[in-house]
């Protein structure tokens, strides 16, 4: 029989192999595991600092820091929102997007010996599970559904 012991075991252990992969590739494309987390949310969406700041735990001003340094590098800008224009948001430019797929792409790569042991009907539970589980977090929807407008 399966604890609440057990389940909390697999899912830190699990946290921990995959926050090891992300921190190692995001350090292969010079990117903190918080600068990943940032081009992760905005592949597909605009947001603004502070939801950015909320859903990772950040304070306004050290988000700010992050995404002045992400601009630098040409990855991130910063527009009116196309439906309020005095709302400014946070978004990918086409420098961002690329790299986004780059680490996507070796994120794949190294956890595919992983997901590849998993039959289809396996890989469908573990996805509608871990859907289940992340919907119970507080941060879930603190960044906005993603939207087409660039």
């Amino acid at each position: 029989m399966t604890t609440t012991d057990d389940v909390l075991d697999a899912l830190v252990r699990t946290t921990f192999e995959v926050a090891g992969v992300l921190t190692r590739i995001g350090g292969e494309h010079d990117l903190s595991l918080t600068q990943l987390r940032v081009l992760g949310i905005l592949r597909d969406r605009r947001a603004r600092i502070t939801e950015l700041a909320a859903y990772l735990g950040l304070d306004k001003s050290t988000m700010s820091t992050l995404i002045a340094r992400a601009e630098r590098r040409g990855l991130l800008t910063r527009g009116k929102n196309p439906n309020d224009g005095r709302v400014v948001e946070v978004y990918m430019t086409p420098a961002g997007l690329e790299l986004a797929k780059r680490v996507e792409d070796d994120i794949r790569h190294a956890l595919a010996p992983a997901t590849g042991r998993l039959d289809p009907e396996q890989f469908a539970r573990l996805v509608n599970l871990l859907d289940v589980v992340s919907a119970r977090s507080s941060r879930t929807h603190a960044v906005p559904e993603p939207t087409a407008t660039r």
